[in-house]
């Protein structure tokens, strides 16, 4: 675009153009790729309990209908290879989610996550194939680089394509469809169950292969985010996607303000901190110090830290080691139908995230939910060593336990479910976003690893193992209360604000003040106006300078 100029504003409700409903239907899908990351991690609990798949991966005979309870207690599998299968996965997308922050950069966020989609296909024709263990742990692992992509940009790319006054409504549908996944996984894993073939385990795995195609397939037809296309210095590009995307007229005064505001952000953003090669750009993530509350730094603990919170509230070991650790209480006659249960919870609970995030904001629901669900953990805990015991044959007490852990994943499900996704994709400015949310989706990942590897052993049975049986929510009620008191000290409320809007929040206010902040001003006012009411040309130019262009192919055909 030669010498281009670009309508800006200093009225800070013209910032972002009114959207149609097609246009939130475009922003709505990419969310679906929540279902295949939530089938993943949700199928492995039920497949790792079935009957045939422990035969296969132990050797064991598979126990007769009257077989004594330590014959049954005996027929499952070790707790390193529980560990190392579910744990394997986690290790996968954790470097799958660097990596694709680098990517997001270079191609596009939207060709990131369709090639995380292949990558993720790869790995699970591996598992479907395998009868032993080397194969299912190295597709676990190729697809867990799949997933690593698709987590970490998704949740990128729809932060930056999504309106503001809805944004963390359509982020909370990505963890809505995680919660659809984990429930189809259960559904499918209860379906086949008691198949006495490798079609138990093998029709759970190959379905995810649906999800991914059905994801790559959808993402071929939407447009990449325009803010990625500013960062690359083709602001015509930017203006023909975010004209899709909003649903405007061509050349729209709308779409002009809008732009303008991202390219005077960026601008800012690049003057506070240069960009310097590609070492450099990864360092600015950790720049500023600890004392400035906008600093980068500041930042990437606040992202890495909230996915490693998320991990600490013990959620995922009721979704991937619910199962056996229903079998190994003794008092549950189908431990499936009860993870079944917990899972239909979670998909129920959910959706009201989508109203709640937005009427009461990211900050108030994450203080809630923390202190909701500590309360219920330690309830199940202190249940579970008195009247909830084997040895107490009470069915009552059994039954107030499951009842307080559908409680907890309300909890979870409403607030730190969504919450923390939500806020990773809003905290960081356009210079280091893609790098930003990658560091944050790999903390998550980590943290799901590390408590995937030491669960089985904290619950395990055999000689050597803890054998804390429902002392466990102990341990998840502690690291709820730390959730409760990080909550209230450190998460900002971004509710109602545009991404530009929050990087001028975060320098003007601490968390505790952050609810009261109201946007007094546009980038694009301060960054320089001209009399005719346009974008300063020497801001426009800096911007379209910067790379000169060089998006990929793959990105540039994106519109």
């Amino acid at each position: 675009m030669a010498k281009p100029t670009l309508i800006a504003t200093a009225d800070v409700s013209r910032i972002e153009a009114p959207v149609t409903m097609k246009a939130y239907l475009m922003c709505a899908f990419a969310s679906f790729g929540g279902i295949f990351f939530g089938f993943d991690s949700g199928y492995i609990s039920g497949v790792m309990g079935m009957n045939y798949f422990i035969h296969l991966y132990t050797g064991l005979p598979i126990p007769a209908a009257d077989a004594s309870k330590e014959v049954l207690k005996a027929f499952a599998l070790p707790a390193w290879k529980k560990s190392l299968i579910t744990s394997i996965l986690s290790a996968g997308t954790f470097f799958g989610a660097l990596i694709a922050g680098d990517l997001a950069d270079w191609i596009g966020r939207r060709t990131t996550i369709i090639a995380g989609c292949a990558i993720f296909i790869v790995g699970v024709i591996l598992q479907t194939a395998s009868t032993a263990l080397g194969l299912l742990v190295a597709g676990r692992l190729i697809a867990g680089f799949g997933v690593g992509f698709v987590s970490a940009i998704i949740i990128l790319y729809m932060s930056e394509i999504a309106p503001k006054k809805v944004r963390g409504a359509i982020v909370s549908g990505y963890q809505f469809c995680i919660t659809i996944g984990i429930l189809l996984a259960s559904c499918v894993d209860y379906g086949t169950q008691n198949r006495l073939d490798t079609g138990s385990y093998r029709i759970p795995i190959a379905i995810q292969m649906l999800w991914a195609l059905i994801l790559a397939g959808g993402l071929f037809l939407l447009p990449e985010s325009p803010r990625y296309f500013v960062k690359k210095g083709n602001l015509e590009m930017a203006a023909k996607v975010l004209t899709r995307l909003r649903g405007e007229p061509e050349g729209s005064e709308y779409i002009q303000q809008e732009l303008a505001e991202i390219v005077a952000n960026h601008e800012y953003e690049i003057s506070v901190i240069p960009q310097t090669g590609y070492f450099g750009s990864w360092m600015a993530c950790f720049t500023g110090g600890l004392r400035k509350p906008s600093s980068n730094l500041r930042r990437t603990i606040l992202g890495t830290s909230l996915q490693m919170m998320q991990q600490w509230t013990g959620i995922n070991f009721i979704f991937y080691f619910g199962t056996t650790f229903f079998q190994a209480l003794g008092t549950i006659k189908n431990p499936f139908l009860i993870g079944l249960v917990t899972t239909l919870v979670n998909v129920c609970s959910t959706p009201l995230s989508f109203w709640t995030i937005e009427r009461y904001g990211r900050r108030t629901i994450m203080i809630v939910g923390a202190l909701g669900m500590l309360i219920c953990e330690f309830i199940v805990g202190i249940v579970g060593v008195t009247a909830g015991r084997e040895s107490q044959h009470n069915n009552s007490a059994v039954q107030s336990q499951i009842a307080f852990i559908c409680i907890y994943i309300f909890f979870f499900a409403t607030t730190w479910g969504p919450g923390a996704w939500v806020l990773i994709g809003e905290i960081f400015p356009l210079p280091i976003r893609s790098r930003g949310v990658g560091l944050s989706t790999a903390s998550n990942w980590l943290w799901n690893c590390i408590i995937a590897v030491i669960t089985p052993y904290m619950v395990g049975t055999e000689p050597g193992e803890a054998n804390m049986g429902s002392k466990v929510f102990f341990v998840w009620g502690s690291l709820c209360t730390a959730c409760f008191i990080y909550a209230y000290i450190l998460i900002p409320e971004t509710k109602g604000l545009s991404l530009e809007q929050v990087d001028r929040m975060l320098e003007e206010t601490s968390p505790r003040t952050s609810a009261a902040w109201v946007p007094h001003s546009t980038f694009a006012a301060e960054m320089g106006m001209t009399d005719k009411g346009t974008l300063a040309p020497e801001v426009i130019e800096k911007v379209t300078q910067e790379t000169a262009h060089d998006e990929t192919p793959a990105a540039a055909a994106a519109v």
